[in-house]
């Protein structure tokens, strides 16, 4: 298996913005971590949805994008992202983890979930998503 740095990128600046790390890359699979800051928070102190819709979008979208070679880089765009928000977290680090669960020559379908760092599940999401090329 390649290692998931050697396939990455610089950070883009959205993704200095935020502050998450994608820590796991493979095929059909993708896995990101952030650690919480009050940066992250909401009016009510707990992490915006709009973090989480973020994560789940990324994660998602880098599982269905694995070519195993940095030199050609596989990108996609969202089509359509549905995202349930089912807890706060309890723990300081989110989880993001993305799996490719279908598609075609053009368009893949994907799975997420967020978990944090005591294993709460914090949200979970759907999209589909269309390869650019």
């Amino acid at each position: 298996m390649t290692d998931t740095k050697d396939l990455l990128e610089d950070p883009y600046e959205y993704q200095k913005l935020i502050g998450f790390d994608i820590v796991e890359w493979e095929q059909d699979h993708a896995k990101l971590h952030l650690q919480l800051a009050t940066k992250h928070g909401n009016r009510y102190g707990i992490p915006h949805g709009g973090i989480h819709a973020t994560l789940l979008d990324t994660c998602m979208g880098f599982a269905g994008c694995y070519t195993g070679d940095r030199e050609t880089p596989q990108l996609a765009m969202t089509l359509s992202l549905t995202v349930q928000y089912l807890s706060r977290p309890k723990g300081t680090l989110l989880i993001a983890t993305g799996r490719k669960t279908g598609g075609g020559r053009k368009t893949f379908f994907a799975e997420g979930d967020i978990t944090d760092d005591t294993g709460e599940l914090i949200a979970k999401g759907t999209g589909t998503f269309r390869y650019r090329s």
